[in-house]
């Protein structure tokens, strides 16, 4: 399998700290683009430094750190947005507009061409200033295809260095990111970018679809926060590239850290059933899988969680098979014969379909019971 040719602009400090109620710290921010680097994530999106003077530092924090990772900021088609990224010596600028109708009437109330114009004064401008620019769509999702392409020509003429799509109410399906994906890159003279929001649920699939009809930066946060329903989830993406993708020059071994980090920092609890870094990601309880599990590894668990960081973990409850209860048994250092084997799990499941949880300290106790009791029998 040929790998996809793309690279990742993780947009955790910027859209990520977008999220209601979320704030990060000079120092946080520094800790995730220090670990983002460490995985090897080709672009850091440091922040919005327009937004604050704290904004700003922290952008310039990052920058001065010298990452092998490039360090990128958001601006408006606005100079004194363009100077604050001039200011703060990033790599590249992300210069936006909103290119939608509904965008276009309410936002800026200028049409399309207006807006255009005044953000390719701003493309000619930081370029001028020897920045590289990404010359992004707002809401591009609800703008007509013949728009983008004018904007994405006229914006690579001007020395744009990306085109970059923004789904920004997540709207699209995998399909259509792909066929939108496939018109966009025909004649496209720079790479695009592609910037998923996951209102519909479908924003990593969005993503990898695009990336798959030939899009090039693919955007990301960490744990998949950002505004509403969030953003495509790094972890998610680099595993289907790793899987999907044929990509494997990241190191998924510190995305359970960085998952674990970016929870603690945003204070925005990662499900425990979310994909890659959930804490039920590579748990199992059916006795079924563990006793399949127990045989060959690959029959419940499509890549190993070592790959990401993370462990496999047995979880006792209803659905615990014998196999699975005396591997776990065996594994503490007891040795239970067959019928107190059987005691056992007839009491773990009367336990556990009273919705109570069977703990470490739950099953210690059971073993001791169990051993008594069975052990007054003989």
């Amino acid at each position: 399998m040929k790998p996809l040719n793309v690279e990742i602009c993780d947009v955790t400090l910027r859209d990520g700290e977008q999220t209601p109620g979320v704030t990060f710290t000079c120092d946080e921010k520094i800790d995730i683009a220090r670990k983002l680097n460490e995985i090897g994530i080709e672009v850091i999106e440091a922040g919005f430094p327009s937004v604050s003077e704290s904004e700003k530092k922290s952008v310039k924090s990052i920058v001065g750190l010298s990452l092998d990772s490039r360090i990128c900021c958001l601006a408006r088609c606005v100079k004194s947005d363009v100077d604050a990224a001039i200011e703060c010596d990033v790599d590249i600028v992300s210069i936006f507009f909103a290119t939608s109708d509904l965008h276009l009437k309410i936002k800026y109330k200028k049409t399309a061409e207006e807006m255009l114009e005044q953000a390719l004064m701003m493309v000619d401008y930081a370029t001028d200033h020897g920045l590289s620019v990404r010359f992004s769509s707002e809401d591009a999702s609800r703008t007509s295809i013949s728009f983008l392409k004018e904007m994405y020509v006229q914006g690579a003429m001007r020395g744009a260095m990306y085109s970059s799509f923004a789904d920004t109410v997540g709207c699209m399906t995998p399909v259509e990111m792909y066929n939108t994906v496939q018109e966009l890159t025909k004649d496209l003279k720079n790479p695009l970018c592609i910037h998923c929001h996951n209102d519909m649920g479908c924003a990593t699939a969005n993503t990898i679809s695009a990336a798959q009809a030939g899009a090039f930066q693919l955007h990301t946060t960490v744990n998949g926060i950002g505004e509403r329903a969030g953003n495509a989830s790094l972890e998610e993406v680099l595993v289907a590239l790793r899987m999907k993708g044929g990509v494997d020059r990241y190191d998924l071994t510190k995305l359970m850290d960085l998952s674990k980090t970016v929870e603690k920092y945003s204070g925005i609890k990662v499900p425990k059933i979310k994909a890659v870094v959930g804490e039920h990601a590579f748990a199992h309880e059916s006795g079924i899988h563990i006793a399949a599990l127990l045989e060959d590894r690959n029959t419940y668990e499509y890549f190993p969680p070592e790959m990401v960081g993370g462990e496999q973990h047995f979880i006792l409850g209803k659905h615990t098979g014998r196999k699975g209860l005396l591997h776990i048994v065996n594994s503490l250092g007891y040795s239970l014969s067959d019928d107190q084997i059987n005691h056992l799990l007839q009491r773990i499941k009367e336990i556990s379909e009273g919705k109570c949880s069977i703990t470490p300290k739950v099953l210690l106790s059971l073993i001791e019971e169990t051993k008594k009791t069975e052990g007054n029998k003989i």
